[in-house]
């Protein structure tokens, strides 16, 4: 690694250290303690990888004088070599993460929940989901915002989309893209039997303005309504939710968030542009054989890649047959014991 880059990141820790303090030290919840956490998420990510490099450089050291041995040379040649690969692969993340114009990892995103088969236990299943997800937002000191919740009309959410905002959001949830299955029995199952319901989930990055696609407002079907909470009671006096049907390829985005009509079609119009560029991306690289895409799946409707099992306590990720017998700690956000394995299988 170049000798700017290592007095670059020696530089960026000792502000990674003030910040902490600061972090620590602050004790109120107000925009200075967001524009804290973003700054130091954001650095923390850079700093665990500096620190790996740092040891790892340390061991290649420590293997010269092991290499002057004769009964221990191969061993440490075949540990340098293990150290090498490894201290390749951390500056490329270091390279990345210094200049992350172009990478998409580090971004906010949208995350996408819909009912499946299974009707009102779907929709619940929804709303339980999406609930696990933010709880796992906020242990990242991510924040949420909801662009758009369609109530199911016997409780639940047949369909909710979230832009997740923190450093790396993207790059921690672009692998729960895909089916989600539950298996459990419903409170108002009289004869104890289990039902299966599906959702299905899509994470998407958000653009930066220079990739967002232009978009000719005559493919566009724009519908205006009041929003609606649970049971279907409207929640504004005015037309001011938003949906918007993109015409060529058929994707519909609707938006009830805010009071204004205004705000909920610009919310709405970023889902479109993000959904449009990933279609037009899935379309690109469909015949191209990837082994990270068929270890882990598509994200396609048809992959399932997660059960919820309740009467187990389980959860399996089917992508790389791991079962975790921790149910409620993992429906309550605490979501890095199946997203880490995932992460460390691509890697």
């Amino acid at each position: 690694m170049k000798k700017s880059i290592i007095d670059k990141l020696n530089c960026l820790f000792n502000t990674y250290k003030n910040l902490e303090k600061q972090f620590f030290n602050n004790k109120t919840y107000d925009q200075n303690y967001k524009n804290l956490t973003t700054k130091y998420n954001k650095l923390s990510f850079l700093m665990k990888l500096f620190m790996q490099w740092k040891k790892i450089q340390k061991d290649l050291r420590n293997n010269q004088n092991l290499l002057q041995d004769k009964e221990l040379h191969s061993l440490a040649l075949e540990d340098n070599h293990r150290l090498q690969l490894l201290k390749n692969n951390i500056e490329k993340k270091i390279q990345i993460s210094l200049f992350p114009e172009n990478n998409k990892e580090q971004r906010n995103c949208f995350l996408e929940i819909r009912s499946g088969s299974g009707g009102k236990e779907a929709a619940i299943f929804v709303s339980d989901i999406s609930r696990m997800y933010m709880r796992y937002a906020e242990s990242k000191k991510w924040e949420i915002d909801i662009i758009h919740i369609h109530y199911g009309e016997h409780g639940g959410y047949k369909e909710i989309i979230i832009k997740i905002i923190g450093y790396n959001a993207y790059g921690t949830l672009k692998f729960e893209s895909g089916g989600h299955r539950v298996q459990r029995v419903p409170e108002t199952e009289s004869q104890g039997r289990i039902h299966t319901s599906t959702c299905i989930i899509a994470v998407l990055p958000e653009l930066l303005k220079k990739e967002i696609p232009i978009i000719n407002t005559q493919d566009l079907k724009i519908d205006t309504f009041r929003s609606s909470g649970a049971g279907g009671q409207h929640v504004n006096t005015t037309d001011s939710a938003i949906r918007i049907t993109h015409l060529p390829t058929g994707i519909v985005v609707a938006c009830q968030d805010e009071r204004s009509q205004h705000k909920n079609k610009s919310k709405a119009l970023a889902v479109l542009a993000s959904r449009i560029t990933t279609m037009e991306q899935a379309k690109r690289n469909k015949n191209t054989a990837f082994k990270k895409k068929t270890l882990l799946g598509s994200g396609d409707r048809s992959d399932r890649i997660r059960t919820y099992n309740y009467i187990q306590k389980r959860v399996t990720d089917h992508r790389i047959n791991l079962t975790i017998y921790r149910l409620e700690e993992i429906m309550n956000g605490k979501l890095d014991m199946l997203i880490e394995p995932i992460k460390k299988t691509i890697l």
